[in-house]
């Protein structure tokens, strides 16, 4: 398989998207032509998640042996890097609702699904493609996909990880785990800004010429762990063909029998590895986006326009707190029948006047599959308390805003069908809405806020944030958004 950029057709290897994350271009990587299979689930009914990855990845990175496939899927997948066997369980809620755990990972987000396993593509590309420069991996991140990426590139040789993460805009547990990641080739650095701040500001790096030039000279090659990469977005498709597999063993759906998907969205490769799954075969009805306040995507849905000229808003769902969806570029690509030029016209009024519009037709047809709704801070805390007092089941807030989206009237789904909410996080990471929905003191320090749930709910206090609470900080830098692309240049400069 070939790739190609969403917003040209010069072709790459599978290797070499994965390695360079970002095409020549600026656009996003994609294969040329998705996989030529329908999955059944006769066909894949008794494979575990382990074989499902091997499956999976095989099917989009066609350089790699099965041998050297098997060997990434059982160093990322097993009872050391997930604390759960099926590594993504459901939880039936009611008849209507599940929710597919995504957080029995090390750093408890959905993250660490694809962010386990990327490390080993990573280095496998680099192999294959016989580079010998030092990789640098730039990140941003809302929330989650920082302290994952750390924690699955610590310590590797021939790589360096820098992760740029909002001062105010990510939980105080999410702050507490990068600030204190180990590694002696991890640098973690607040900027006085937002997640579009620092996503923008990779984003040029790795499209400037001065930039490479620059690398190279110092014997650096850029990469990245955002969901642009490859590497990052095809592992997800792993975990809703899993979650498939589950709702007919567990005999919610039949066999074949439609299910619609509710996601919490930011930089929306989440929801997109849920749309290619469907294209390989799984019977999903309907998605859901659910957004917080920051509803550009919603509106989009709802209107076919994506307008980013806006108020940003820091909400109790941080990881979600995105104007600009990078993967999104991808989703026009197919939404627009594969239409390179197309997707560039939408994308260059995008970047030139903040706003990119579809046509009437092509919204028409968006629409057949694709919703989008949001909710704000308040219905998330709502929704966490009423499903807790109700189920007793407890939710973070991301999961919260996708279920009070689920409980929206026109939303888009027939309730009909079963709906799987995909819960991106542990709810201990976010003390503070978890406290104000159970009403317990919010003045507290965030771990004896966690403590008091713990005891309240009888939710063991995982032992990957018990660690956390014991270990030293180690990064304090801040800077200014604007100094993001000096701080990486002497960041080259130093590196031995």
């Amino acid at each position: 398989m070939n790739y190609k950029s969403t917003r040209g057709n010069k072709l790459k290897s599978s290797t070499f998207a994965a390695l360079h994350g970002l095409a020549e271009d600026g656009g996003l990587y994609i294969p040329e032509k998705l996989p030529d299979i329908k999955l059944s689930y006769d066909e894949i009914k008794n494979m575990s998640y382990q074989d499902l990855a091997c499956k999976i990845i095989g099917l989009f990175f066609t350089k790699f042996s099965q041998e050297e496939i098997k060997n990434a899927v059982n160093n990322a997948y097993n009872n050391t890097t997930f604390t759960n066997k099926n590594i993504v369980p459901l939880h039936k809620l009611n008849e209507k609702v599940s929710f597919a755990e995504l957080f029995h990972g090390r750093t408890l987000a959905f993250k660490d699904l694809a962010l386990s396993i990327f490390p080993y593509l990573l280095l496998l590309s680099k192999k294959k493609q016989n580079e010998n420069k030092k990789i640098l991996i730039l990140a941003a991140t809302s929330g989650d996909t920082g302290k994952a990426a750390l924690e699955g590139f610590k310590n590797i040789d021939g790589i360096n990880i820098i992760v740029f993460y909002p001062k105010n805009g990510v939980s105080p547990m999410q702050e507490e785990q990068m600030r204190k990641q180990l590694g002696k080739n991890v640098e973690i650095v607040a900027i006085n800004g937002n997640f579009d701040d620092a996503q923008s500001a990779i984003k040029n790096i790795f499209s400037s010429d001065e930039f490479k030039k620059y690398a190279e000279n110092h014997g650096i090659m850029f990469s990245s762990a955002n969901s642009i990469n490859i590497g990052r977005l095809f592992p997800q498709v792993i975990y809703y063909v899993s979650s498939y597999i589950n709702l007919v063993r567990n005999g919610t759906l039949k066999n074949g029998e439609k299910f619609n998907v509710v996601v919490p969205t930011g930089n929306f490769g989440n929801i997109l590895a849920g749309y290619i799954s469907k294209k390989l075969g799984i019977p999903i009805k309907n998605f859901v986006s659910a957004s917080n306040k920051n509803k550009v995507l919603a509106d989009f849905f709802k209107t076919g326009t994506y307008n980013k000229n806006r108020k940003f808003f820091t909400t109790n769902s941080p990881s979600m707190d995105i104007l600009l969806s990078s993967n999104f570029e991808r989703y026009l690509y197919y939404s627009t029948g594969e239409n390179s030029e197309r997707v560039k016209e939408l994308i260059n009024s995008l970047f030139s006047i903040g706003k990119l519009s579809v046509s009437n037709e092509e919204i028409e047809n968006i629409r057949k599959e694709f919703y989008g709704e949001f909710a704000d801070d308040e219905d998330t805390i709502k929704s966490i308390k009423s499903v807790y007092e109700k189920y007793k089941y407890l939710m973070d807030p991301h999961t919260a805003v996708a279920y009070s989206v689920y409980e929206k009237e026109n939303n888009g789904l027939d309730k009909n069908f079963h709906t799987v909410i995909m819960s991106t996080a542990h709810p201990f990471k976010f003390p503070l809405p978890i406290a104000k929905a159970l009403g317990i003191d919010e003045n507290k320090d965030p771990y004896e806020i966690l403590d008091e749930i713990s005891s309240l709910t009888g939710i063991e206090f995982p032992e990957k944030l018990e660690e956390i609470r014991n270990s030293e900080i180690r990064f304090s830098k801040i800077i200014d958004k604007t100094e993001i692309q000096n701080f990486v240049k002497n960041y080259i400069n130093n590196l031995k």
